[in-house]
């Protein structure tokens, strides 16, 4: 049987309770190339995203973000993460993105994005997760019902 010490409150507990194991600091996660990777999901869109140190590039499925994602407001979504923690300019992103449409694309781009950047220096966690970027956003798509026109429509009723 382990050595069980009884506990006279939180002040005791706090004694026994290891402040090194609490606030040792997160390794980086980079590969042989000096990239980091992250895993983003919206909707039905699944986004494999690395970031590595450069010039501010964004590739999505081997085109430019421009060309991929036309409407400004796509990219906006993309670049939030780098505007919140200050890095603009100075990460390269190479993503590979499948499912859904171009705004859950987007949105799981930036979720890999923030992922990646947690991987790579683990410091600007508490910026990308106050922001909710790290937040899987868990909305999909109702399924359709039998007897339903969509998900929740009725078909058009009629009296004759």
């Amino acid at each position: 049987m382990a050595d069980v010490t009884e506990v006279q409150g939180l002040d005791a507990l706090q004694e026994i309770a290891t402040p090194e194991a609490a606030a040792a600091p997160v390794e980086p996660k980079r590969d042989a190339q000096g990239r980091s990777y992250g895993t983003g999901r919206r909707k039905d869109a699944v986004a494999r995203v690395w970031v590595k140190p450069g010039t501010g590039k964004i590739t999505v499925n081997g085109r430019d973000q421009e060309v991929y994602f036309a409407r400004p407001v796509l990219r906006l979504v993309i670049a939030q993460p780098f505007k919140e923690t200050g890095r603009e300019g100075e990460f390269d992103v190479v993503a590979t993105v499948t499912g859904g449409g171009l705004s859950g694309q987007a949105g799981a781009v930036r979720h890999g994005i923030s992922r990646a950047l947690v991987a790579y220096e683990p410091e600007l966690r508490p910026a990308l997760k106050r922001n909710g970027f790290l937040t899987r956003d868990a909305r999909t798509v109702e399924r359709k019902k039998y007897g339903r026109a969509k998900a929740r429509r009725s078909f058009q009723f009629s009296k004759r």
